[in-house]
């Protein structure tokens, strides 16, 4: 039981060095997993094959994987012992300022708590004793007046001492309870059911840190300049607690450097990655889809079976996520199988993997890249179909890469929006103009990372359904943060003319296959002609005759020469297609095939 006269001598600071350790064990830790993907397993995967390779690229991985492990525990443990610190300090000034009062007064504050106060008339026998809570009647012959104050004040100042110790021990109870979760089993792999439990840490320790560490103060619904300024306002400690206490908030966050974006999202994917296995487990393997209910019976659908469907589509695109940050280093093949530039490192800018989810990959930091290319995906974009955008902008990097060496790229797949499911939807706008802010928002996040708009060529590209959530964006107030648009398979921008696309009609560009059937479909469903007035969240306006699609001739745009066929070939390696999409990303314009 927590005596007051070791509340009094706790020394706090060693609380604080304490976490002050855990946080360097922390901090080191994400900066050698960091080291152990960029410094060891690219050079081994780009410059080695065989099983040797591969089983020691497996070991760098399950030790990158413990290095990431470490930093959030660590963190998390650096985060309670900080906020124990903060809160036992408290109390300890409550219990300090009553010995303080007691001693000034000429009380004695005895070893159980109780107060001894002398007497105030000469001649009456001992002195008076104070427990807090308890009334205590005048001594024999005490002064009615002195008495009564002296009586007063000593109980008051019991009642003040049992108070910050009754507050102390249930402090000291709290985070002691939060600190013996946080440790882990004997063993170099992390599993599932560790990851899992990570999760139940960091709220727990929510719970408790709360207080240090302030969720409401994480910005909501700011512009990215305004996250960037409370993010340039923290100490680094107070980073590592945001990212290691709140990694879905903080990755979240347009405007601050990628790289804590990136710290924080892998934190997310990996715990829901790991739950998901586990609720996966705890359902039989593909269970029927139908089944006999009521009386009588008839068939209905198995909920079983719709939670499974949910989980496996869900875990099919964290493992393309994941497939993609562990193939950095990885070459390509081009002609005759000649090898290709290994993909840079890959960034995850942001994770959610609610309803469809989200997802936004980057091949390289577009923080520093000189050439950055955004791209915006169509109908049926979402978690479970991140594998196929994901690889596009793998080959556009490899051919931005290979148009200009001499330069850093970054490309970027956005699935931040709420796309079309399937054709039918996709003659509705609204998806168009409920992603176009937030694009907006996150072109805008780019742009203030990198410190302005001068220090990295920016291009969107879109695709079918894509180009027309960008046409949305371009049409919010205010500048759209890219320097040129690269639009494939278009079926409209809701817009009538490239000029109206904010970069200029110069740096406006089309592909389109000649069998490409949506250009010529998106006419007739999403043309001006056709819809008229429309609304959006319950407000009237009027699009225009949005009668060109951009790979018209009459829309302005350059329409760039296409060898590739159907809706989806745009970024077949080697194509002419894919290359001119590159020289567009890299800014060498003159080297674009027109058609």
């Amino acid at each position: 039981m927590l005596t007051w006269q070791q509340l009094r001598d706790l020394k706090i600071r060693e609380y604080e060095d304490a976490a002050d350790g855990w946080g360097d064990v922390s901090n080191r830790s994400d900066a050698s997993r960091v080291r152990v993907d960029q410094e060891m397993s690219i050079p081994v995967r780009s410059t080695q094959k065989g099983e040797t390779p591969d089983a020691a690229v497996g070991r760098l991985n399950r030790l990158r994987d413990n290095y990431q492990y470490l930093h959030s525990e660590c963190g998390l443990i650096r985060t309670t012992l900080n906020a124990l610190a903060a809160d036992l300090a408290a109390p300890q000034r409550k219990l300090k300022q009553a010995l303080e009062d007691a001693e000034n007064l000429g009380f004695t504050v005895n070893s159980d708590g109780t107060v001894t106060y002398p007497n105030p008339v000469p001649l009456a026998p001992g002195n008076g004793k104070a427990t807090p809570g308890a009334p205590l009647p005048l001594l024999p012959g005490a002064g009615e007046g002195q008495g009564n104050d002296n009586k007063a004040k000593a109980e008051d100042i019991a009642e003040r001492i049992s108070t910050a110790v009754g507050d102390a021990a249930e402090i000291d109870a709290r985070h002691a309870g939060v600190l013996r979760r946080l440790k882990a089993p004997a063993g170099l792999a992390v599993t599932k059911e560790m990851l899992a439990d990570e999760g139940r840490d960091m709220k727990a320790v929510q719970k408790t840190a709360g207080g240090l560490v302030d969720k409401g103060d994480i910005p909501h619904g700011k512009s990215p300049a305004e996250n960037k300024g409370w993010w340039d306002h923290l100490t680094q400690e107070q980073r590592d607690e945001y990212v290691t206490l709140y990694p879905a908030e903080v990755g979240a966050l347009d405007g601050i450097p990628s790289i804590a974006r990136d710290t924080s999202n892998r934190m997310v994917l990996a715990q829901t990655m790991a739950q998901t296995q586990i609720d996966l487990d705890g359902l039989p393997d593909n269970p029927p889809q139908y089944i006999m209910k009521g009386d009588p019976p008839s068939s209905v659908v198995n909920p079983a079976w719709q939670k499974w469907v949910q989980l496996n589509d869900r875990m099919k695109g964290m493992e393309a996520i994941q497939a993609r940050l562990d193939a950095s280093g990885t070459p390509g093949k081009g002609p005759n199988d000649k090898p290709t530039s290994g993909l840079p490192q890959a960034y995850l800018l942001g994770f959610d993997a609610k309803d469809d989810g989200r997802a936004i990959v980057a091949s390289g930091n577009p923080d520093t890249a000189d050439n950055t290319a955004v791209y915006v995906p169509g109908t049926g974009a979402s978690l479970e179909n991140a594998h196929g955008d994901i690889n596009r902008m793998s080959e556009l990097w490899r051919s931005a890469n290979q148009q200009s060496p001499g330069q850093s790229t970054s490309t970027v797949t956005w699935i931040g929006y709420d796309a079309p499911d399937q054709i039918p939807n996709a003659l509705a706008r609204h998806y168009a103009y409920d992603g176009a802010a937030p694009l907006n928002n996150f072109m805008d996040g780019l742009q203030t990372a990198q410190g302005g708009p001068d220090n990295s060529h920016t291009t969107l590209v879109g695709h079918s359904y894509g180009t027309t959530t960008i046409g949305a964006a371009a049409k919010l107030p205010g500048d759209i943060a890219a320097d040129d648009m690269v639009v494939a398979g278009s079926p409209g921008m809701l817009v009538s003319d490239a000029s109206d696309l904010e970069v200029g009609s110069d740096h406006v560009w089309a592909e389109a296959a000649r069998t490409d059937p949506v250009p010529a479909l998106g006419q007739e469903a999403l043309g001006g002609r056709k819809l008229g007035v429309s609304t959006w969240n319950g407000i009237p306006y009027n699009a225009g005759p949005i009668i060109s699609i951009p790979s018209d001739e009459s829309f302005g745009a350059h329409r760039m020469d296409v060898d590739t066929s159907g809706h989806s070939g745009y970024w077949d390696q080697d194509s002419t297609s894919l290359q001119n999409q590159a020289n567009v990303v890299v800014g060498r314009y003159n080297r674009v095939k027109e058609d």
